[in-house]
């Protein structure tokens, strides 16, 4: 008897070593296997441009010289109907003559949403779904969020003391958390499609927010909140290769265009009280296809996203060590009443060296 589980566990690994990898393509694993549960190919998503699960899969079967008609293809999501940068991963199953596809979940995509199997299915191909839905749904968080809500996920990291502070009065962080807990961070970063900061931690530490800290073939874009366009031309955040999103409330065509010159993209999104309206800017992250939104800000910016409920996971890196007075993680409130406080899912807490590692997520917020 075929062990679809264990296959399909494997494919689900698969997809998680292109976690770094696929943006703003979602995380696919692909597994081919016979009527014995032999595998003959296996695969996952490349870069954006290159082959998807489905694709390297039958590649890898070629060069091992295994003929895959009449096989089984266990796959973390439904096989592509449409021709992007690829062709459909569908029809190349089918000119293949797999015989049947066991997927995890319907594409959210509405480019592909059961178009896919639609057409496996009318090719002749048995279609199976939900054997792993849980696992690739959250692995592909941000694209599901984007595709379905038209926004983000958004994740808010914070490194702080035991009583929750982020800095000393006069601004000092560095460093609050130890070696390992500041990679975990990188890796973090990694994952996203963005990182986002505010014009106050420009101005303040003049940060990279790059990717230094772990491997990765991919820097994610950075995105600065900058109501009054004041970043410095010299920043250390023009990084050649990434995207640069400057969000202001401003008009300033001088500053824009010598920023732009720097290599950003300046947009402008007046809110209320002179500020960037954060609603309509995580609304056109989405067009701009970022499925994972990473937060590394200061406390105000921090508690304007949380006020306006725009932040769905936290993590928190807590040290082993207080600071008394000094600055705190986000500034938003204040409740009148313990029952407004927002109610928060712990979702992990693990040891990193010598700290904490805490990953929240808002209740119900994955329910989209």
């Amino acid at each position: 008897m075929v062990d679809t589980v264990r296959l399909m566990a494997l494919a689900m690994e698969l997809a998680a070593r292109s976690l770094l990898l696929t943006a703003p393509n979602p995380r696919v694993g692909c597994v081919i296997a016979d009527e014995h549960g032999q595998i003959l190919g296996q695969g996952h998503t490349q870069k954006a441009g290159g082959p998807h699960a489905e694709l390297a899969a039958l590649q890898d079967a070629l060069k091992q010289g295994h003929k895959v008609q009449g096989a089984t293809a266990y796959v973390t999501l439904e096989p592509c109907s449409h021709q992007g940068r690829t062709g459909p991963c569908c029809d190349a199953l089918i000119s293949a003559g797999i015989k049947k596809v066991v997927a995890s979940i319907e594409d959210p995509n509405p480019l592909v949403s059961g178009q896919g199997f639609d057409r496996l299915r009318a090719a002749g191909v048995e279609v199976e779904i939900g054997l792993g839905a849980t696992a690739s749904r959250e692995l592909n968080i941000g694209f599901f969020s984007r595709m379905i809500r038209k926004a983000p996920w958004v994740r808010m990291k914070i490194a702080a003391s035991l009583d929750g502070k982020t800095a000393l009065d006069n601004g000092s962080s560095q460093w609050i958390t130890a070696e390992m807990a500041r990679a975990d961070g990188h890796a973090w970063r990694a994952r996203a499609c963005a990182v986002l900061t505010g014009i106050g931690t420009v101005l303040q530490d003049n940060p990279r927010l790059d990717v230094r800290l772990v491997n990765t073939e991919r820097q994610p874009d950075l995105v600065v909140v900058d109501s009054q366009m004041e970043t410095p031309l010299d920043a250390h955040l023009f990084i050649a290769g990434r995207a640069c999103y400057i969000y202001t409330s401003a008009v300033n065509d001088i500053k824009k265009e010598a920023l732009q010159a720097r290599g950003a993209t300046v947009i402008t999104l007046p809110g209320a009280h002179g500020k960037v309206d954060l609603v309509a800017m995580l609304r056109d992250l989405a067009r701009r296809g970022i499925n994972e939104l990473h937060i590394e800000a200061g406390e105000k910016l921090n508690g304007s996203l949380i006020r306006e409920d725009l932040v769905d996971e936290f993590v928190m890196y807590l040290a082993p060590k207080l600071m008394g007075q000094g600055r705190g993680m986000a500034s938003f409130g204040p409740f009148s009443d313990l029952s407004q406080a927002i109610p928060l899912d712990f979702m992990s807490c693990d040891r990193l060296g010598p700290d904490l590692r805490v990953v929240a997520r808002v209740s119900q917020r994955d329910l989209f």
